[in-house]
């Protein structure tokens, strides 16, 4: 059921996740997230989450109404113009529609292997701090065929807002697990036989075409500026570097890891 309201009073509670998208961390204490622009939350309105609220222009109300009215759960739609969204959420927007849902429970981690599909491809950030290429690195991970996102305890959740944007949608497609002790997470992917395979530059073991990927794996990648920690090297089974030219000394972690989930993906396939 839609329940349709012009924003008159902008202090109403229900309009708190918008006010406070500057604040991350009061979002996601919640178990909310916001997601921004016209596909994403088309995406979002494709999925089976929660969605509390939609926040937009009677133009993108007129053009998702349809989709809107086969939801089954009771949502708040507050309609207002551009200029009345940025002045409530404090940012500028070339897409005038965003939505508040809740972000989806962590799978359990045995499940979630048994529930995967050999040969399996899992995913673990480590450290990462930068939404941005978070979401990049998901929407990689979503397009190379990835079968989840293991989320160290030290790195920004793909639920931030920006990291969601950044996403475009896709982190809807993925279990992600969100580890508590991303050292014993992979021990435990290990006892399974999942192969750990460490994105890191500075090695001069495996060169990534040299790499297997036709068995379980799990590619980790490590933070922008220090890469993978000393401790989690230590639970793989391989260092992996993508071979580089005119003594650059590495990508972007977004970039560097797409050039790695291709390469599994092309290994497969082949």
């Amino acid at each position: 059921m839609l329940r349709l309201h012009n924003i008159n009073d902008t202090e109403c509670p229900e309009l708190a996740p918008y006010r406070s998208m500057r604040k991350m961390s009061d979002q996601l204490g919640q178990g909310l997230f916001v997601a921004e622009g016209l596909k994403v939350v088309t995406r979002l309105l494709e999925t089976d989450f929660n969605i509390h609220s939609l926040l937009l222009t009677q133009h993108w109300f007129d053009s998702l109404r349809e989709k809107l009215e086969k939801r089954q759960e009771s949502m708040d739609v507050f309609i207002t113009d551009k200029k009345g969204i940025e002045k409530l959420t404090g940012f500028g927007c070339f897409q005038a529609i965003k939505a508040v849902a809740n972000v989806p429970a962590s799978p359990d981690l045995g499940a979630l292997f048994q529930s995967s599909i050999p040969l399996r491809f899992f995913v673990a950030i480590d450290g990462l701090s930068n939404a941005e290429n978070v979401g990049a690195l998901v929407r990689s991970a979503v397009g190379f065929g990835a079968q989840a996102i293991i989320v160290g305890q030290n790195s920004c959740s793909p639920y931030i807002r920006r990291a969601v944007h950044a996403s475009m949608g896709t982190v809807f497609k993925i279990p992600v697990f969100h580890s508590s002790n991303l050292t014993e997470t992979l021990d435990f992917l290990r006892q399974k036989r999942v192969r750990m395979v460490a994105a890191h530059p500075h090695t001069d073991k495996v060169a990534l075409h040299q790499a297997n990927f036709n068995q379980d794996v799990c590619v980790i990648l490590g933070s922008e500026g220090d890469g993978l920690s000393e401790e989690i090297l230590a639970c793989c089974d391989d260092q992996v570097l993508i071979p580089m030219a005119h003594d650059t000394d590495s990508l972007n972690v977004a970039s560097a890891a797409s050039v790695f989930f291709y390469e599994v993906m092309r290994q497969r396939i082949s």
